[in-house]
């Protein structure tokens, strides 16, 4: 849905689309590594 937004304001969708993916991957490695942080704690 995003690349397609991005598609509509004239932005290359394959260059954008690249940068969502490796914010996305981040983030959810970063909430994960929190979660199994916070596991240990428990």
């Amino acid at each position: 849905m995003i690349l397609v937004v991005l598609d509509r304001m004239r932005i290359d969708p394959a260059l954008s689309g690249v940068i969502v993916l490796t914010t996305v991957t981040y983030v959810l490695g970063f909430m994960s590594s929190l979660s199994i942080a916070t596991l240990f704690l428990l």
